[in-house]
């Protein structure tokens, strides 16, 4: 049961990602710059999650210890995030948002398949079988079938 929770909660947050490309498609309109646009869109975020960080931290007790040292590279993931959010914004209007979707899931596969198969930061290693290659590659035929047909 927990690992369908787990696959529903991975299904919800890849359908918040649709939902957020037009908004923040129409946002960077609104605005007339794409970077204004993801830059309202990760302040907002900050916003909740700083509220929601104070709320748990509540009620777990502890707070997090801002000063233990954090290599750069951890500050990547905010780096990577707007990279994808800028994109976003750039593409929606112009090719859809799902060939956006299509070719962000493309992306997140292939990068996965290379992150597990290093082990990247930790993650488990996983070998780079046929089945998750043929997998992949259904994926690419149905990214090019979404932005041609």
């Amino acid at each position: 049961m927990g690992a369908f929770l787990w696959g529903v909660l991975g299904v919800v947050a890849g359908a918040c990602i649709a939902i957020q490309a037009p908004i923040n498609a129409q946002l960077g309109r609104g605005l007339g710059i794409p970077l204004a646009a993801a830059t309202v869109s990760f302040a907002a975020g900050a916003i909740v999650l700083a509220l929601l960080l104070l709320a748990f931290s509540r009620v777990e007790g502890v707070m997090p210890d801002w000063r233990a040292p954090a290599p750069w590279l951890y500050f990547a993931g905010g780096c990577l995030g707007s990279v994808y959010v800028t994109a976003a914004i750039l593409l929606t209007p112009r090719i859809g948002a799902a060939a956006v979707m299509a070719f962000s899931v493309a992306g997140q596969l292939t990068a996965g398949l290379l992150i597990d198969r290093i082990g990247f930061m930790g993650v488990a290693v996983r070998e780079l079988t046929a089945g998750r290659v043929v997998g992949a590659l259904l994926l690419f035929a149905g990214v090019v079938m979404i932005r041609m047909f």
